[in-house]
């Protein structure tokens, strides 16, 4: 499914400062992760539409126990919240244990938002 692209001004990324981009890649990043998140969600409800239109379940086609949360089943990874930023591989989605990365910082004094994606 293709989503209309939005028409914005063109983006000069080389006069943005490290900054900014760093800030940008972040804000794609969430946005990109929320995209998949909805579009991942959608192709479930037609594939369960189409399981059930030929008199099947999703589960009969592809496995699986539903509804339960046995370890490791089921479970979601979340979305990121928070993240490194000297190394925006390094995120955090807010549930657990905090990363040591976030730990070190917190105790020099900043606070959690100041990593907020």
């Amino acid at each position: 499914m293709k989503q209309s692209a939005k028409k914005s001004p063109a983006i000069n990324l080389d006069k943005m400062s490290l900054k900014e981009l760093v800030d940008l890649e972040a804000r794609v990043q969430k946005a990109i992760a929320v995209l998949r998140d909805r579009e991942r969600a959608a192709l479930k409800e037609k594939m369960s539409e189409l399981a059930k239109n030929h008199g099947f379940s999703v589960t009969e086609l592809f496995g699986g126990v539903r509804g339960t949360r046995g370890a490791g089943k089921g479970k979601s990874i979340g979305v990121a919240k928070y993240a490194n930023p000297e190394n925006k591989a390094d995120t955090w989605t807010g549930r657990g244990r905090k990363p040591n990365w976030l730990l070190e910082r917190l105790k020099k004094g900043a606070k959690l938002n100041d990593f907020a994606i």
